[in-house]
């Protein structure tokens, strides 16, 4: 296994991790009459979260570019 291999397996486990915290309680409920919450700014940790997200997608998907040009 190459160490492309290991640090995108390693990114994938933290980008399931950071899109699970970001799941807000709602889920299905609005779709069987549960309120609606409105739109929110994100700040402090939700909005650190949201941008360790967007890194992560971008790491995850240049390590996947790298490691199929090395291929």
């Amino acid at each position: 296994m190459s160490l492309i291999n290991i640090f995108q397996i390693i990114i994938s486990v933290l980008l399931i991790i950071s899109v699970l915290l970001q799941a807000r309680g709602g889920g299905l409920s609005s779709t069987f009459g549960g309120t609606e919450t409105g739109f929110q700014t994100k700040r402090g940790a939700e909005k650190t979260i949201f941008i360790a997200t967007i890194v992560l997608t971008v790491i995850f998907l240049g390590l996947g570019i790298v490691n199929i040009i090395l291929s």
